[in-house]
């Protein structure tokens, strides 16, 4: 690890490739620590690997990185949000690859036992479904374990008013 003290802080300093093979030199500075500082550049060179042996959270923002380019806005928005507070906290830690279908349903039981409505159980479930369909096409992640782990909620929420009886006069 190149961390060097720069005053008060820290920084690191190192060169790596790039997706095209081209060379290049990175500098951050105003880590508080040494330590602080090796963890960034850990994380930046997992996500310049672009496999899946990287961890949930830094394969996120590589997402959310391609993503924000082909979404709008608020779409975005609402995706980080969902995914910011329902979904990283649970898989934070664990590498892609390893992540299997009973981890998802371990997952998808601690939902239902806070008592969300069914429909957005079914939101939170979709956006864990495309971070992994995404893993599936783009980085040849074998298979997706939402798919095997099934789903949860329900697309429309129960009304009285769907579908509609026909009154007798």
């Amino acid at each position: 690890m190149s961390a060097t003290r720069n005053g008060k802080m820290w920084r690191c300093q190192f060169y790596y490739k790039d997706w095209q093979g081209v060379s290049h030199k990175k500098n951050k500075r105003g880590f508080k620590t040494k330590a602080e500082a090796e963890q960034w550049e850990r994380d930046f060179l997992q996500q310049q690997q672009r496999n899946l042996d990287i961890n949930f959270e830094n394969f996120v923002q590589i997402y959310y990185e391609d993503m924000e380019h082909r979404l709008r806005e608020n779409t975005m928005r609402t995706k980080k949000f969902i995914i910011d507070l329902k979904i990283i906290p649970y898989f934070k830690k664990k590498n892609m690859n390893e992540i299997k279908a009973s981890d998802i349903r371990a997952w998808q039981n601690a939902l239902m036992k806070k008592g969300y409505s069914e429909t957005y159980l079914k939101t939170v479930n979709n956006q864990l479904s495309a971070i992994f369909n995404y893993a599936a096409r783009y980085y040849d992640l074998k298979d997706n374990p939402c798919r095997k782990a099934g789903s949860i909620g329900k697309s429309h929420g129960g009304s009285n008013l769907w579908p509609l009886k026909e009154v007798e006069i």
